[in-house]
């Protein structure tokens, strides 16, 4: 059974930077296109980012284009968000995870414990 296992987050002044990681085991990820999604406080969970299989192709949400960057370490089994310039709206627990559809954007119902990321004004 696969398992997600995010990690990185913390508490970060508004213009810092913060590298999320997230640490697959129980599948090997290289086939998979995965992306990282976000759930703020009372907010539903939202797009943040995506990687092909073979690192090719990357897409990302309106929000964090230019400020984020995702990659993926595939011998690793491990995908990466690095997060620059953040701002409070950005406080989320973030959460990465396989997508089915590159088009859509639809994550797979699966969805490990997340790591919170809060930014201070």
């Amino acid at each position: 059974q696969v398992q997600l296992v995010e990690s990185g987050g913390g508490l970060v002044q508004a213009g810092g930077s913060l590298r999320l990681s997230c640490a697959a085991s129980g599948r090997t990820l290289t086939s998979y296109a995965m992306s990282w999604f976000r759930q703020g406080p009372g907010k539903e969970r939202e797009f943040v980012a995506a990687i092909s299989g073979d690192s090719a192709f990357t897409y990302y949400a309106d929000s964090v284009e230019g400020r984020f960057t995702i990659s993926r370490a595939n011998p690793k089994n491990t995908v990466y968000l690095q997060m620059n310039s953040l701002k409070p709206e950005d406080t989320a627990v973030y959460y990465c995870n396989f997508l089915l559809n590159w088009q859509t954007k639809k994550p797979n119902d699966y969805w490990g414990q997340g790591t919170q990321v809060t930014v201070s004004s």
